[in-house]
């Protein structure tokens, strides 16, 4: 059996893995190890299982992930979901539908500090539901808000996502992080430009508030959000200005994090100790799916199935931007099934080399196949964003959440579309850092 067939048989193996819910770093490790074995011999493989988890666990680029995770879970027990919320809604809520918008703008800013689609899903959920529902919105829309709002936490950076994608494909870290900044804004004003669309069509979808928040209340909200605007212009800030590395800019963000925490007295010991729990099994995570990741790709090297399948769609008569959407689809049609996480490691070492063949920038595309990838987070069967709104809103049927979320995928869509039209709108800030 050639080396070609043996990663094929790889590939299809590793979905089905995949799909009967084996842990993502287990099937990366299995099917790596397996197909190094039928290609090289068992003494090859088990060297690469031994040497494999060092290298990349002590490798200094990855601190910057479990540094990013514990500034987010800090601030996620602080409780200052709350008061963005609060000071979002005090200048927007009193529009018709701006509790809705509200909620767009919270999940943007603390996504921020987040990087978590999960995290900030689950987060926003507990604080929006309840204010909507009080204020007579349909839940169709209110969860779809949430869900879409969700979306932007593996967007705006610190996106763990990119960080990994930065990693396996050796792009700069910081240039991705940066990428994402003006697509997520924009991916806001899009969510809210839908919001006021449908609740100007359909008004019982949210009823208007006759209370508006005076200036001098809105300027007081302010002052209960700026660690969020403080931590992101240092962090992100600094890796733009060419002042910290994406590992330093980590650091001075968790420790930011916990200065701001115990000067506010919102962080107990309890609660520290809680945060550094979820950061280490999250981190252990995530490192377990980069080990298995590792292998996997060493594997695919050495059956030369990404040169042969690059050698093939270069070899194909069609234009270079037809190939490129029929890359989205496939993403498209496997978020549908596999976790965003696992779909980055699994499918970059195959689509990676045939983008760079097919002249497209690399930073660029990260941003792209990411908005792919998040599209399947709001569609069945998997539908992650959904069924973590579920288990917050237990009395919304899941139809009708999934029902909602159908507007939010268009958008998401005129996105991609912006992106592939106006390719600059990634590679601006990008190209301009130091």
């Amino acid at each position: 059996m050639s080396p070609e067939i043996i990663g094929f048989i790889s590939i299809i193996a590793l979905i089905v893995l995949l799909l009967l819910k084996v842990p993502v770093g287990i099937s990366l490790l299995f099917v790596g190890l397996t197909g190094t074995t039928l290609i090289r011999g068992w003494d090859v493989a088990f060297a690469q299982l031994g040497r494999t988890p060092f290298d990349t666990a002590s490798s200094y680029s990855l601190s910057v992930i479990p540094l990013f995770i514990l500034m987010g879970m800090i601030l996620s027990y602080t409780g200052l979901g709350k008061d963005l919320y609060k000071a979002v809604d005090s200048w927007v809520g009193h529009l018709r539908g701006g509790l809705a918008m509200a909620t767009i703008g919270t999940a943007a800013i603390f996504s921020s500090i987040s990087g978590s689609l999960n995290a900030t899903t689950a987060t926003v959920s507990k604080i929006s539901l309840p204010e909507m529902e009080k204020f007579k919105y349909q839940p169709s829309l209110s969860t779809a808000c949430v869900a879409a709002g969700g979306t932007l936490g593996i967007l705006i950076p610190p996106s763990v996502i990119l960080i990994l994608y930065g990693i396996q494909t050796r792009e700069a870290i910081g240039a991705l992080l940066i990428a994402g900044i003006i697509p997520g804004v924009i991916q806001v004003i899009i969510f809210m430009i839908i919001i006021a669309i449908l609740v100007r069509r359909n008004s019982t979808l949210a009823p208007a508030r006759s209370e508006q928040a005076t200036i001098r209340e809105k300027l007081l909200t302010l002052k209960n959000v700026w660690p969020f605007l403080g931590l992101f212009l240092i962090s992100i800030g600094g890796i733009y200005l060419g002042v910290f590395t994406p590992t330093e800019a980590a650091g001075v963000g968790a420790m930011g994090a916990i200065i701001f925490a115990f000067l506010s007295r919102r962080l107990d010991w309890n609660k520290l100790k809680q945060s550094f729990n979820e950061s280490l099994r999250l981190t252990a995570y995530i490192f377990l799916i980069l080990i298995g990741a590792t292998l996997f790709s060493q594997f695919l090297t050495i059956s030369r199935l990404p040169v042969k399948l690059t050698s093939f769609v270069s070899g194909l008569e069609l234009n270079a931007y037809v190939i490129l959407i029929l890359i989205l689809i496939v993403l498209f049609i496997l978020g549908c099934f596999i976790e965003g996480l696992s779909l980055i490691v699994l499918t970059l070492p195959i689509i990676y080399p045939i983008i760079m063949e097919l002249g497209f920038d690399g930073v660029w595309f990260g941003i792209i196949m990411v908005m792919a990838i998040n599209i399947g987070s709001l569609t069945p069967p998997l539908g992650i964003s959904i069924f973590v709104i579920k288990g917050v809103a237990t009395n919304i049927p899941v139809q009708t959440i999934f029902r909602g979320a159908v507007q939010m995928i268009i958008g998401m869509i005129i996105c991609i579309v912006l992106l592939i039209v106006f390719p600059q709108i990634v590679t601006i800030l990008p190209s301009l850092m130091k």
